[in-house]
């Protein structure tokens, strides 16, 4: 298994944190984007519409007699034909989310952590322990973790951290979710990706409690006597 570097808010090395193989390994890049699709589209307004004939301004009286002017029939001057009528099969408010199979979104999210871990934009963090809710302070922290650009902070669902909230809600480019909360697309749209221990601790539990019974069972099996002599005889060769 891989392990990863547990930082404090200083800079400073403090331990090791061991990454589930099942996890971190592969990223399959068309689930993240059928997740980020479904997750942009539950957030759209939807609120955009247009007036049919109903909602135009104008009379409703007919503007001429059916028969006897050598003129088309017309019924009103809110038809359609007319300019400034109303519009036919116009946008109308809706709601442009849909389901989406929670296997498939814990399958991408686990294909986002190990796109974070694989282009080195993952940091842990032993905790978000800051003496006083200031914005300053925080990001004087998040220098010394070398973040000079975006960055998604993820604190554990049951820590009440009411310093580390009020300390980067101001600051542009940082977003604070929990662990519970966090989402394939979150992960992508930040250049970087800090986690508390705690918090990736019960992320990474969650998702390989997730992962069907044979895999798990795999993954945690070690290799048979003759399959490591046959890696060790590659190795070599």
């Amino acid at each position: 298994m891989a392990t990863i570097d547990v930082l404090n808010l200083s800079g400073d090395k403090v331990g090791k944190f061991t990454l589930a193989d099942e996890i971190f390994g592969a990223v399959n890049e068309d689930l993240l984007w059928e997740a980020v699709k479904q997750f942009r589209a539950a957030q759209r307004a939807g609120t955009h519409a247009t007036k049919n004939r109903k909602l135009v301004s104008g009379s409703g009286k007919k503007l001429w007699r059916q028969k006897g002017t050598g003129r088309a029939r017309v019924g009103s001057i809110r038809s359609p034909l007319w300019r400034h009528g109303g519009t036919v099969h116009g946008p109308q408010p809706r709601s442009y989310e849909y389901d989406f199979p929670r296997k498939k979104l814990l399958g991408a999210l686990r294909s986002a952590l190990a796109a974070k871990l694989a282009d080195g934009q993952l940091t842990v963090v032993e905790s978000f322990e800051l003496k006083e809710p200031k914005t300053k302070e925080f990001r004087n922290a998040l220098d010394a973790l070398k973040v000079d650009g975006t960055a998604l902070v993820v604190e554990a669902a049951k820590v009440d951290n009411r310093n580390l909230e009020l300390s980067s809600r101001n600051l542009e480019g940082v977003e604070l979710v929990r662990g519970n909360e966090v989402h394939p697309y979150h992960l992508l749209r930040y250049q970087r990706a800090i986690f508390s221990q705690p918090a990736l601790e019960k992320l990474q539990n969650s998702l390989v409690a997730s992962l069907p019974k044979r895999q798990r069972q795999a993954a945690s099996e070690e290799p048979a006597p003759k399959a490591r002599k046959r890696r060790k005889a590659a190795e070599v060769a």
